[in-house]
C-alpha cells in the first residue's frame, strides 16, 4: 500500500480567495509560481481584495435587511453570503496583522 504525499494547492492566493463566487469583484488572474514572481502588483492584489471584502459585506448587509423584512424567500442565500463576508474579513484581518508585524520588525533592525 502507498500513500502519496502531500501536494501544494496550485493557482492559491489570498486575492483569489476573496473572490471565489464572486461575480461583481475582479479577480486576479495570474496565479503565484514557486519562484513568487508573477508580475502583479502587491498594492494592486491589496485593492482588489479590499474591493471583494467590501462588495461581500455589502451583500450580506443587503440580504439581512431583506431577511429582517420578510422579502428573502430562502434564508441560506443570506447565510452564504454572511459566511463567505466573516471568513473574508478573517482572511483580511490577518493579512493586515502580518504587514504590521513585518513593519515593526523592519522598523527595530539596526543599520
Amino acid at each position: 500500500m502507498s500513500i502519496s504525499g502531500i501536494e501544494a494547492v496550485s493557482g492559491f492566493s489570498p486575492s483569489n480567495f476573496l473572490s471565489i463566487g464572486d461575480t461583481d469583484a475582479t479577480a486576479s488572474t495570474s496565479a503565484t509560481s514557486a519562484t513568487g514572481a508573477t508580475g502583479t502588483d502587491f498594492s494592486a492584489m491589496l485593492g482588489e481584495g479590499i474591493d471583494s471584502l467590501e462588495a461581500k459585506t455589502d451583500k450580506a448587509a443587503d440580504l439581512s435587511v431583506k431577511a429582517a423584512t420578510g422579502d428573502l424567500s430562502s434564508i441560506h442565500d443570506y447565510t452564504i453570503a454572511a459566511s463567505e463576508a466573516q471568513l473574508a474579513t478573517q482572511l483580511t484581518t490577518a493579512v493586515r496583522d502580518k504587514a504590521v508585524s513585518a513593519f515593526q520588525q523592519i522598523m527595530q533592525m539596526t543599520v
